[in-house]
């Protein structure tokens, strides 16, 4: 019996904290808009912008991801779907890609569509300060962003949240 009052006490401190924290100004943010040619990532509430940031892209940044190893951050629609603490990138918020469309691409291609896509920080480095990776383009195809702002869409962002990347 005592499980059972645990695992719903944790559940409603889960749904609460859900609740509250993906809230901007009393605002829920709705869907994650990402404009690569602008390094911005937008929080949305009902198409109202709600809060920007600056982002890095993956090294090959214009156009969208086409196979494994590119180099480039996908376009379309996806969702954040899981998320982790990464010793590698401080924080990490896992995107849905590729989608349909994107197996049935690299399906006709005769090439692999690749994955392991993330919202991330950057790396904690000695040799290379935060504000060094800010200026660039650096990632494999994922979207990083400066640890402090990682932490708030962290925070802002709930699991299951669309997120729409533009080229």
């Amino acid at each position: 019996m005592r499980w059972l009052f645990a695992l719903f006490c944790l559940a409603a401190a889960a749904f609460t904290h859900a609740d509250t924290a993906a809230r901007v100004e009393g605002k829920p943010v709705d869907k994650v808009l990402v404009l690569k040619g602008e390094h911005k990532l937008h929080l949305l509430n009902r198409g109202e912008l709600v809060k920007s940031y600056r982002i890095s892209l993956g090294k090959q940044p214009k156009g969208p991801k086409v196979r494994e190893g590119d180099q480039r951050t996908p376009e379309g629609f996806y969702w954040i779907d899981w998320r982790k603490p990464s010793s590698r990138y401080n924080l990490a918020m896992h995107i849905s890609y590729p989608n349909a469309r994107d197996i049935a691409e690299a399906k006709a291609r005769n090439v692999k569509p690749g994955g392991m896509i993330l919202i991330h920080g950057t790396p904690l480095s000695a040799e290379y300060p935060e504000w060094y990776f800010h200026t660039l383009d650096w990632t494999e195809g994922c979207i990083a962003m400066t640890n402090s702002d990682m932490r708030e869409v962290w925070n802002l962002v709930k699991d299951g949240t669309m997120i729409e990347i533009r080229p």
